[in-house]
């Protein structure tokens, strides 16, 4: 098996994790699968300090045409800043040609869109930079999923989902089983499909200010079996229906149907976990079948409930 090189591209202020967190995993499976990966951290100077203050060794750009498996630009405030001239940027724009894929976590994805490589196509981002991302670049950006990939181009959210998406390129390189041990040997609690959400649902309602809001949303967490249409949620709220949806959207960017099914996904996972059966979990959730589990699901994970339940259990 030929030993594929990972060319870490690390510019200005970088954020530690999103570099650690790939190096890691590419290391990790280069210790189960011999020779797997050679990893090298780039950049302009001999040393590229992070974010946290710390500082990080690094060698220096390579010659733009030398051949490459896959480059990996980790975010943080300086690939975000990051123009078209910056020699970094220069050198991405010389160099991807020559790699059979390029990556970036959280905001490098803004040096790779400097560079011209997300001209049509895909992209997401962390969630709080994926507004200034396509506007600034005018691409498609994609607020939601954990990591996208759009032909030899990924990009991730930010920070812990670098690891995902890592994950990813070595199931992808060397197969799911491997990829597997990985998350196991690093104590990740998941190797998380691509599609999943960067968000919870329950992280998203703690922006409602409204006290009968609030309320609502701790009265839902235990009681997803129960009615949760709009005229329900309105009734027990004390508002119009119509008002309820203007207000909960407004509080916390998802329509009450959104959230509730985001929700009941959320509790599924975790009894999906535990190893139960898809009916059983479809109905303690509150979904009417196990197809309406399966359904949202995949809207939400971009998986089924058994693959998923397969997954955690392969990754125990």
């Amino acid at each position: 098996m030929p030993t594929r090189r990972i060319v870490v591209v690390a510019i200005g202020a970088t954020q530690s994790l999103d570099v650690v967190g790939p190096v890691e995993v590419f290391d990790t499976a280069s210790r189960l699968v011999g020779g797997a990966y050679a990893i090298e951290v780039v950049g302009t100077g001999g040393a590229v300090e992070l974010t946290n203050g710390l500082r990080l060794s690094c060698a220096p750009l390579p010659p733009p045409r030398r051949a490459v498996d896959t480059i990996l630009v980790p975010g943080g405030a300086g690939p975000r800043r990051a123009g078209a001239d910056a020699p970094e940027v220069a050198w991405l724009r010389a160099a991807a040609p020559h790699a059979r894929r390029v990556t970036s976590v959280c905001t490098g994805a803004f040096a790779l869109a400097s560079a011209g490589l997300l001209e049509g196509r895909r992209a997401t981002t962390h969630w709080a930079w994926c507004g200034k991302l396509a506007a600034e670049h005018g691409i498609d950006v994609d607020a939601d999923p954990i990591f996208v990939r759009d032909g030899d181009v990924w990009t991730s959210a930010g920070v812990t989902a670098g690891m995902d998406l890592a994950l990813a390129l070595v199931e992808e390189d060397l197969g799911r089983d491997v990829a597997l041990e990985v998350a196991r040997w690093l104590v990740l609690f998941l190797k998380r499909p691509g599609g999943q959400s960067q968000f919870s649902a329950g992280l998203a309602a703690q922006a409602a200010v409204r006290e009968p809001l609030r309320e609502l949303e701790g009265w839902l967490a235990d009681h997803l079996d129960a009615d949760l249409s709009v005229p329900a949620l309105a009734a027990r709220a004390g508002f119009s229906e119509r008002h309820f949806a203007r207000a909960f959207r407004a509080e916390t960017g998802m329509t009450p149907a959104a959230y509730v099914e985001a929700l009941r996904v959320e509790r599924a996972r975790a009894l999906l976990e535990d190893g139960r059966p898809v009916d059983a979990v479809a109905r303690a959730v509150g979904f009417s079948s196990a197809e309406v589990l399966r359904r949202a699901f995949h809207r939400r994970l971009g998986v089924g409930p058994s693959a998923y339940r397969e997954r955690f259990r392969s990754a125990a």
